[in-house]
């Protein structure tokens, strides 16, 4: 596709609904603190409602990486900006909570790490960082790559994804503008047809124009938020609603780790402790032995033949 003019860029962007001015919130620069806050509030509480009409795209988003993940593959978020700072912070948090290996789901960002303290200028709009930055991480069909760009046409998403695809990656896009099917109206952006999954949140006008880390921001939170969560579930990362598989990284969570093995075998808290001393600090294991009367080796195998998963180990489902 040729390089677009400046006035082509400028009419294409002005198009967006995140770029619209929002007229609930004309005169924002003259209220008092207390009615700017309640105004914000206000935008803020569609949102969730938004992102719920999107469940049908988002489950399919997570089927396809539970797939992909069971073959060995791994998760990659993509963005510029805020969208990309979100995604870092998706993938960061998911080896303390869900006890993952810290390769199994990557954050990139425009920027590289610098871009997580201040904007670099530029980095959205280059189109060979994103596919350099797969390409290193050794991308493989195996693998899935959800770009993360509210304005659906971030360059740097936009190569990165074209470029997953084209390795046969799994492809998903998350933006808050929606996806036109007809590549005449998607510009540089992506079309319908390029992407395995798009999941689009159309929340409408920001309160400040075109400022999206407001309901772009909240809405993207959300549903990375739900992916990654279903996403573990289904890999047998939770038992009930417990986060059985965390790592015990800091005090807090060595604390809730004896919590949730008290929880889960109904005993005292040195008996907790002394379990998950026996478990190596698994909290999974300590259940298995707490409630199985096994021994550490047992445990571990029969957690193994469960796939992972504490309520089949233990023989409920």
């Amino acid at each position: 596709m040729p390089e677009l003019s400046d006035r082509d860029v400028f009419r294409e962007i002005a198009g967006l609904t995140t770029e619209a001015v929002n007229p609930r919130t004309h005169g924002l620069d003259a209220k008092p603190v207390r009615e700017v806050l309640a105004l914000l509030n206000d935008e803020d509480q569609a949102v969730p409602l938004v992102v719920r009409g999107q469940l049908d795209a988002i489950a399919r988003a997570v089927e396809l990486v539970v797939e992909r993940l069971k073959r060995g593959g791994r998760l990659f978020y993509i963005g510029a900006g805020t969208s990309g700072r979100l995604g870092v912070l998706d993938a960061a948090e998911c080896p303390p909570t869900f006890g993952t290996d810290p390769g199994l789901i990557r954050g990139l960002i425009a920027g590289g790490s610098t871009a997580l303290e201040r904007a670099v200028e530029g980095a959205e709009d280059n189109v060979e960082t994103a596919p350099a930055a797969l390409l290193a991480h050794g991308l493989k069909p195996e693998d899935v790559v959800i770009g993360i760009a509210a304005s659906r046409r971030t360059p740097f998403v936009v190569a990165g994804l074209r470029f997953a695809r084209a390795q046969g990656a799994g492809t998903v896009l998350l933006s808050t503008n929606a996806l036109p099917a007809d590549p005449a109206a998607a510009g540089p952006g992506l079309t319908l047809g390029e992407v395995d999954v798009a999941i689009c949140p159309e929340v409408g006008p920001e309160a400040i124009m075109g400022s999206t880390r407001l309901k772009s921001g909240t809405a993207q939170k959300l549903v990375l938020n739900m992916i990654s969560t279903a996403t573990m579930v289904e890999l047998g990362k939770v038992y009930d609603n417990l986060m059985v598989d965390l790592r015990a990284t800091s005090r807090k969570l060595g604390e809730r780790a004896k919590r949730l093995v008290m929880m889960t075998t109904d005993c005292d808290y040195d008996r907790a402790t002394a379990l998950l001393a026996a478990a190596g600090g698994r909290v999974k294991v300590a259940i298995l032995i707490g409630r199985l009367g096994l021994d550490p080796a047992a445990a571990e195998r029969r957690l193994e033949a469960a796939g992972g998963r504490v309520r089949r180990a233990l023989g409920e489902e």
